[in-house]
């Protein structure tokens, strides 16, 4: 099947407008959006959730469920108006046109089918393919997305599969029948970053390689720098801002695109001196919405009686007819002005040791055949000799891709599980050994924990004050229920929620609102140490300004020591004062964040660095994209254990890397890296990532 070059749009959405319709309203969700995609263009819609930009994908597709309809405006593919065609025409479009990539790669598989037959299906029922050729066109495809072994992946089953390579799987389908238009819903957003730097490298490749044109939906403004050519910046379900990379990263013209920027850590802000700024505020709901400018309650530059009495339409930007912008103000604002600073904050004197780690395992034994038990056992080899020490006042953050330890790491501190092997001395008092239920309440009150995901960590059917009274009674905090009320009410003003909130359920609360929840309960028994567990990756970048600035702040006040485990590096360099990577069990590199974040670096770290998007056209970065995944804990390689993937192997001679764990050594004060390379070879390394420079 040839299709015939197409040299208009691929796509052109005109003032499209789409509702969907509940018993009790109509609920507008997009208005008046407008957006074209040339052949072979990327373009980038981004905005905070909940701002239409999946609803857009879904017009698109001509999938809005039964409540949902385009109430104005028109969606053409190559010409022709999506919203005039039969169910047919529809149909033979879908999946061989048009092919969308959802964010969570197994809900697009089918669990009982193997990996090539659900591949081959593609070109047999959109292009009527014979067997032999749809299985040669899958194992082509299977080995365009770069995976091992693509034989026997095309014969495995889905959950064979790590996350990493069921996304590819996902990408390869799409790509079966050469669509010209591919949508990509979040893609990337439940990977590590490594990860997802491979597949966004990927992306890229086969978009030039089939000349696809992409809709990449993202939060993240430094994936959409690096993937697409143009940008279209949405607010409450009206884009606010369009125009290419260049024209709106670097000559933004909306308050709510220069917010956005403002509340993401760049390379080289410094948390004290300049804070990210969240944007206040929060995001209306659809039934709403301000008269007039959608941004205007939140807006810097808001006018009363001018900004708040029609809609207001896209603008051109003189001198530039393809950069507009939903704003009445913008050509007299100026957008070069200085931030208006905060109070500098200064950072609490770092104190003594309150936690030291010395030597510890945790080693699980897992039946060799897990599926059908049987006498033979595996070990799993979690953490492998962790040592090091956290002080009062600081912020340690662990980094590292899913797999390597984290999280078992927080689980044997939190008595959740108990060492293997080794101590965790608080106070000098060994806990490692100690499970929860045996700790004395001031050990439970001292060590607490902030989760990633804020939904599930509270109870559905109480208030959010009585949650945090219920963590009081527990910690034996107050004498009778007023005092506790009156501390409860205290822990809601710490983490500026208003008091009202306490007759709240969680199902009226944002998910930035939970999170502060959850960290009012954290901090209940006036915790010594809070482990926060990727307290931020579930949350909008806005409101993660304000919940990172909310930690950094009660770390000021409270003088906690804060174990920050993530595996964004932008938020961990902005906010920590040491650094330690984690892989595969093993610490690989500890230091300050100045240490780790420039040369010489352990070669993980490296490649960390160099996989995180940074959304700022003047840095410039090395590009290393690490192959293969992670290996199993259960069959770690011998030797190194970051050997079957390290780029630097070569350099040491004698095949030592796959022979020995390298030693733990000092490279200057306080950092340490675990690697055979030699100390003129560690010397030889460059930065990673170079601010100021144009990138080309």
């Amino acid at each position: 099947m040839v299709k015939e070059a197409y040299d208009g749009p691929i796509l052109e959405i005109d003032k499209l407008s789409i509702s969907f319709f509940t018993r009790l309203r109509e609920i507008p969700a997009v208005m008046d959006f407008s957006a074209s995609v040339m052949p072979g263009e990327a373009l980038g819609l981004v905005g905070e959730s909940g701002c239409g930009k999946s609803t857009v994908a879904l017009g698109v597709m001509q999938d809005l469920g039964k409540n949902g309809r385009v109430v104005g405006g028109s969606i053409k593919f190559k010409g022709r108006d999506m919203g005039e065609m039969s169910d047919e025409a529809l149909r033979d479009i879908r999946g061989s046109e048009i092919a969308m990539i959802y964010q969570e790669p197994m809900a697009s598989l089918n669990p009982a089918m193997k990996i090539g037959k659900q591949l081959m299906e593609v070109p047999m029922i959109h292009a009527g393919m014979g067997e032999k050729e749809a299985y040669d066109r899958a194992l082509q495809v299977v080995t365009d997305v770069k995976l091992p072994d693509p034989k026997r992946i095309l014969n495995a089953f889905p959950h064979q599969l790590s996350g990493g390579q069921q996304q590819r799987i996902v990408i390869a389908m799409a790509l079966m029948s050469e669509p010209s238009l591919l949508i990509l819903d979040e893609p990337t957003t439940a990977l590590d970053v490594t990860v997802e730097a491979a597949v966004v490298e990927l992306v890229k490749d086969l978009g030039k390689k089939y000349g696809t044109s992409m809709l990449f939906i993202s939060h993240n403004l430094g994936l959409v720098l690096e993937t697409c050519d143009r940008i279209c910046v949405m607010y409450s379900g009206e884009a606010v801002e369009r125009g290419s990379i260049e024209d709106v990263f670097d000559e933004m013209r909306h308050p709510y695109t220069q917010a956005l920027f403002r509340s993401i850590p760049l390379p080289g802000a410094d948390k004290n001196a300049r804070p990210l700024i969240a944007i206040p505020g929060n995001f209306p709901l659809p039934h709403e919405r301000p008269p007039g400018c959608n941004f205007g309650p939140r807006c810097d530059y808001f006018e009363k009686g001018r900004c708040d009495l029609t809609d207001i339409p896209m603008a051109a930007i003189k001198g530039n007819d393809r950069h507009h912008s939903r704003c009445l103000k913008f050509d007299e604002i100026d957008w070069d002005a200085p931030l208006d600073l905060a109070d500098v904050k200064t950072k609490g004197e770092v104190g003594d040791v309150v936690l030291k780690i010395d030597k510890l395992k945790k080693y699980y034994e897992v039946a060799a055949n897990a599926m059908f038990g049987g006498a033979s056992t595996k070990v799993v080899k979690a953490n492998e000799e962790l040592t090091f020490e956290a002080r009062e006042s600081e912020t340690l953050a662990i980094v590292g891709e899913s797999g390597c330890g984290k999280s078992t790491f927080a689980k044997v501190l939190m008595g959740l599980e108990t060492a293997t092997e080794g101590q965790i001395l608080l106070d000098g008092e060994n806990i490692g050994n100690v499970a929860i239920e045996e700790r004395t309440t001031k050990n439970v009150a001292d060590v607490q924990m902030v989760f990633q995901n804020p939904f599930d960590t509270l109870n559905p059917s109480m208030t959010v004050g009585r949650q945090i009274i219920r963590a009081l009674e527990i910690f034996k905090v107050g004498r009778n229920e007023s005092e506790r009320k009156k501390r409860m009410l205290e822990l809601l003003d710490l983490v500026k929620l208003p008091r009202e909130f306490a007759s709240r359920m969680p199902r009226q609360l944002s998910g930035g609102q939970k999170q502060r929840v959850g960290i009012a309960r954290a901090f209940a028994g006036d915790a010594r140490i809070v482990v926060a567990d990727e307290p931020v990756s579930a949350l909008d970048v806005s409101v993660q300004a304000a919940v990172t600035d909310l930690l950094m702040e009660i770390q000021r006040e409270q003088k906690t020591t804060l174990l920050f485990i993530s595996h964004d590096l932008s938020i961990v360099r902005y906010l920590s004062d040491r650094v330690m990577v984690m892989y595969l069990g093993h610490v690989v590199e500890l230091g300050s964040t100045d240490q780790v974040f420039s040369p010489p670096y352990h070669p993980y770290t490296e490649a960390l660095l160099s996989a995180v998007p940074i959304a700022d056209t003047r840095v410039k970065k090395k590009h290393i994209v690490l192959e293969g995944d992670i290996p199993s804990a259960m069959n770690p390689p011998s030797g190194c254990p970051f050997q079957t993937r390290c780029r630097w192997k070569s350099e040491v001679p004698g095949g030592l890397c796959e022979k020995e764990v390298p030693p733990i050594r000092m490279v200057a004060d306080g950092h340490q890296l675990k690697c055979h390379l030699s100390e003129a070879k560690l010397a030889e390394m460059e930065p990673v990532i170079e601010i100021g420079v144009a990138a080309e």
